[in-house]
């Protein structure tokens, strides 16, 4: 046995000395690459080296199965991934097993969530092992490569590339990928010279070329010889990256470890087993390999995290984006499996009742054929010249007019002519890379040559029209009994919509909730997902979910089907969607980085979409711990509008306001009081941020005050505050209007003060910004903004009230929804209603008051009072006076003769009423 390659290492060793002028380092590579193969070949436990997704490795697989009969199969594939196995029935290739971590425990916290996938296609190797030990009686598998778990403990996860530009290739997502058979040079300058001299553009070609050609007939013992040979080359000339080669060493150690412990424990005899590995891994060097190495290596334990396993679909694009093929690689393979087995004859292994498959009578397998000594195919394989297939014009003209015409449904203006250049320029590209037959990449070539001119008319170039031709980007489905529980729980309760969700594309579901009722659990559940899964997978198109309101009609989009791996790891986070949304908002509310504002959203949207009174609560407490501990008020305003409407909520639906939003408004009142002095002078806090916290203050005023709430703290608050931006000290200006320590006159009148002075009206614009902002918190100067804004317009010089007038506009687009409507009613009630009127129309601000026009109006108000006894009366019992209208007439009438502003603000009120 140890001479069986005895003539190949002398041929090898003379060839060195000829190209090296002299034994060295070649020779030395050479006789090792012989020596790798040796031992390969001799291991007593069969090894099958496989390169994934290879037409050549899934025929001679087949083939070998059949031959050899195996009773324990083991495969390289991550261990913990074995009970899933069984799953392939129920889904239609190309499908993804996957495990997934989304609570860590002995990783880094920013690794999360941790996800492995090993996608599995029909002209794959390892499915083709999977199917027959599944369906063949007292066949056992065993998966002995690495867990998940020691994929991370090994490898640190990469930074995640930018997402693929189509949606198929993102069906993994930033998972971390492992197949069989990973056999592409990890020395660049070797692939750039083996591109160069094959005349191919990427390793996908080269390796259909020179690789998957060859070896497509040839014998078993030449097969893995071959790809044998081509790990040990590979793996000798990789670069000497210490951690790649401690990593790959070490996946050989703990394969070969599992399985000695395998035979030790079954007490199987190593020739009925078969080990199915990557070509890279067969030709390996540790010491533990084969049956008879050493048990030195320790396999330490997995970690403490919780690890979820599934099916997710996979696609051809998938498999290339992740693995770095060329576009249509996948689909090209898939096609020349399809033409392997058609001419070897060999019949393939399908996992009984798979999915999307044809069905076949499952064939008696034949007698296994005896074990033959090895002996050495390499030397005649070597010196063999290259088998030059003949042109098969019938399978090109049919490529070329199933071109023309899928070119033609997508906008090319193609012809028979273009159909004739093609078939030509494929002939012509073959025969100057040495090739007497045209391949499928030559073809590609060929028709973006002669068809595709300047531009592409449709959605499709004429490359990717190419793949789909070649048998395209075939996308797999994971079935329903395949699910996790949640999915299956989310079909069932959108049946009664008599929609086909598991199918990809975009279904319109149309709910009339007022005419069914039973539909609106379908709204739910619709409402639900579309927080939890990406954008596109549930798109409301119709209908909204606010607080407190309950939908009549809704229309949606749903692409469940094309979301497939969103849903399916969406069950590894819980049993229910209520489950998962519930561990969401927690997680967002107890984020380190969750601001007062966060966590009023995940108070809203655990109302919103789950209706929990007990989580709302929950989550408010939580709510105010953040609020106490924050220092800044860049919050604010996202704080006072979720407050805001969160009462609103409780006020009208709840006969008494929640303890959790009581104590926030007083907890709330207290902090920004106490925050307010520093914002006001603070640089980084801006004119909305305080706008926001005196709006918070005085709307919540009246509520925080019945709690306990003492007003002298926003009294003492500002007082304190002195600010020295303009835009601030108009906010402050209008503040103390709110509280009464600032009357609308001395308000005016700084304002003229201001425009009279030639040093301070380049800031006026300023000014008016904080007055605008002003009405967050004090809405009744609504007409004093209008005033100051129509003062700026006609006092202000043309250089300074142009430049503002983008900071006005910017300013009202932003609030316009609070704000605009406040001016706009003012602006209404102020100015003339017809162009006509106002010629002659005078500001109201601008109108000569009459000398008797206090007195006139107090007189107005008396005889007001005197019609109406009952209101006197009420508003005497206001200002203390005992007695009713009789007794409490003059003494009115004498406490508003002393007080005439008081008299007009009286008469403007019963006015109003």
């Amino acid at each position: 046995m140890s001479g069986a390659f005895d003539t190949l290492r002398g041929q090898l060793s003379e060839a060195a000395a000829a190209f090296a002028d002299g034994p060295g380092a070649l020779e030395g590579i050479l006789l090792g690459i012989v020596d790798d193969v040796d031992r390969a070949v001799r291991e007593p436990l069969e090894i099958f080296p496989v390169c994934h997704h290879s037409p050549a490795s899934a025929v001679a697989m087949a083939r070998r199965l059949r031959e050899k009969q195996p009773k324990v199969v083991y495969l390289e594939l991550c261990e913990d991934l074995a009970p899933l196995l069984t799953e392939l029935r129920n889904c239609r290739l190309p499908v993804a097993v996957q495990a997934f971590a989304s609570e860590v425990d002995g990783f880094p916290a920013d690794w999360s969530p941790l996800s492995v996938v090993a996608p599995i296609t029909e002209a794959s190797a390892e499915y083709q092992a999977i199917a027959y030990a599944l369906d063949t009686p007292g066949v056992e598998l065993v998966l002995v490569d690495r867990s998940a778990d020691h994929v991370f403990q090994w490898d640190r996860p990469e930074t995640p590339a930018a997402e693929p530009a189509e949606e198929e290739a993102a069906l993994h997502g930033d998972a971390v990928g492992v197949e069989i058979g990973d056999l592409r040079p990890r020395f660049a300058e070797l692939e750039e010279h083996l591109l160069h001299h094959g005349k191919v553009r990427h390793w996908s070609e080269w390796w259909h070329q020179y690789v998957e050609l060859p070896l497509g007939d040839t014998d078993h013992d030449s097969y893995r010889q071959v790809m044998f040979l081509i790990g040990s080359l590979f793996r000798r000339l990789a670069p000497g990256d210490p951690h790649r080669v401690r990593v790959d060493e070490d996946r050989e150690r703990y394969m070969w470890t599992r399985m000695r412990e395998h035979l030790a424990a079954s007490g199987t005899d190593p020739a009925d087993c078969l080990y199915v590995c990557g070509a890279f891994h067969a030709a390996s060097r540790v010491a533990e390999f084969g049956v008879a190495g050493s048990d030195g290596f320790t396999i330490s334990p997995r970690s403490a995290s919780t690890w979820q396993y599934g099916l997710i679909p996979s696609s051809n694009a998938a498999i290339e984006a992740q693995f770095g093929l060329a576009a249509g690689s996948v689909s090209i393979a898939a096609t020349e499996w399809a033409k392997n087995l058609k001419r070897t004859k060999v019949k393939p292994f399908q996992l009984d009742g798979q999915t999307g498959a044809k069905r076949k009578k499952p064939a008696a397998l034949p007698a296994p054929v005896a074990a033959t000594t090895p002996a050495d195919q390499l030397s005649g394989f070597l010196r063999r010249p290259p088998v030059l297939d003949g042109l098969d014009e019938a399978e090109l003209l049919g490529w070329c007019v199933e071109i023309v015409r899928a070119a033609r449904r997508n906008g090319y203006l193609a012809s028979t002519a273009d159909a004739i250049a093609v078939f030509e320029t494929s002939i012509l590209l073959a025969g100057m890379r040495d090739r007497a037959r045209p391949t499928p990449y030559d073809f590609q070539d060929a028709a973006v040559t002669c068809i595709e001119k300047d531009v592409v008319p449709g959605r499709r170039d004429v490359r990717r029209l190419v793949e789909i031709m070649m048998g395209g980007d075939r996308i797999g489905q994971v079935g329903y009994e395949a699910l996790p529980p949640l999915a299956r729980d989310v079909h069932d309760r959108l049946a009664p919509l008599n929609l086909k969700l598991d199918q990809r594309g975009v279904r319109r579901a149309l709910l009339d909730i007022a005419g069914q009722p039973e539909l609106a659990l379908c709204s739910d559940v619709l409402w639900m997902l579309r927080y939890l899964m990406p954008q596109g997978a549930a798109r409301p198109i119709m209908g909204q979910r606010r607080l407190g309101e309950r939908p009549i009609q809704e229309s949606w989009d749903l692409a469940l089907g094309t979301h497939q791996r969103a849903l399916i790891e969406l069950g590894y986070e819980g049993v229910s969607i209520e489950q998962v949304l519930e561990q969401r908002l927690r997680r967002k509310a107890y984020h380190p980085q969750a601001t007062a504002a966060s966590v009023l959203e995940a108070v809203e949207d655990a109302l919103r979409y789950l209706r929990s009174a007990r989580l709302a609560g929950e989550l408010g407490v939580r709510a105010l711990e953040v609020l106490s501990t924050e220092r800044t008020v860049d919050g604010a305003p996202e704080v006072l509008r979720r407050v805001r409407g969160l009462l609103a909520h409780y006020r009208t639906s709840e006969p008494v306001l929640p303890q959790w939003i009581e104590a926030f408004v007083k907890a709330g009142y207290a902090h920004y009081c106490t925050l307010l002095p520093t914002a006001f002078t603070d640089e980084d806090a801006g004119v909305g941020q305080v706008a926001a916290m005196l709006g918070f203050l005085f709307s919540m005023e009246s509520l925080a005050l019945s709690l306990g709430c003492d007003r002298t703290q926003l009294e003492l608050a500002i007082t304190q505050s002195h600010p020295q931006e303009p835009s601030k000290v108009a906010l402050l200006w209008a503040a103390q209007v709110q509280l009464g320590r600032l009357s609308r006159a001395e308000l005016r009148s700084r304002c003229d003060e201001l425009l009279a002075n030639p040093l301070v009206l380049n800031a006026y614009p300023r000014y008016l910004s904080g007055f605008v902002h002003a009405l967050e918190p004090a809405p009744a100067l609504a007409d004093f903004v209008v005033e100051a804004v129509s003062n700026a317009f006609a006092r202000l010089p043309d250089p300074v009230l142009l430049p503002w007038l983008p900071t006005l506009i910017t300013t009202l687009r932003a609030r316009g929804a609070e704000l605009l409507p406040l001016l706009i009613r003012e602006a209404g009630r102020l100015f003339p209603g017809r162009l006509a009127a106002l010629d002659e129309w005078v500001p109201p601000w601008l109108a000569p008051e009459p000398v008797a026009a206090q007195p006139r109006r107090a007189t107005q108000g008396l005889a007001l009072l005197a019609v109406h006894p009952a209101t006197c009366d009420a508003l005497a019992g206001l200002l203390g006076c005992d007695g009713g209208w009789a007794a409490a007439a003059p003494a009115g009438v004498a406490l508003l003769g002393r007080y005439p502003d008081t008299a007009l603000a009286v008469t403007e009120v019963l006015a109003g009423v």
